[in-house]
């Protein structure tokens, strides 16, 4: 049977998630593009962000509380999506020139 891939010009090389993430650049700006405010993460329940996050930049705290890291975001947006406690999350667009870039090799 043909591969159904071998038209296709281009294919991602064979290399694990980590060595495809150790090509990615995050050129932070000073500002956050993220703000969470931690006194309202205090009564969510569901704490969803911890769960959609792909890069893991939230953190519960034993005392139900987030920890938030926004220096290696991805800046999907999952975590302002998902959150159900209006104000938690404040999320814009990186600064102009900031933000991660992803590459392929």
């Amino acid at each position: 049977m043909p591969d159904p891939d071998a038209s296709r010009p281009e294919r991602w090389p064979d290399i694990s998630f980590e060595d495809r993430m150790a090509t990615t650049v995050f050129d932070v700006h000073e500002r956050a593009h993220i703000d969470v405010d931690s006194s309202v993460c205090d009564g969510c329940s569901t704490q969803r962000c911890v769960v959609v996050c792909p890069a893991n930049l939230f953190v519960p705290t034993a005392e139900g509380g987030i920890v938030f890291n926004y220096e290696q975001c991805f800046e999907c947006g999952a975590c302002y999506l998902v959150c159900n406690e209006e104000g938690a999350i404040t999320w814009t667009y990186p600064e102009g020139g900031h933000g991660v870039v992803f590459r392929r090799s």
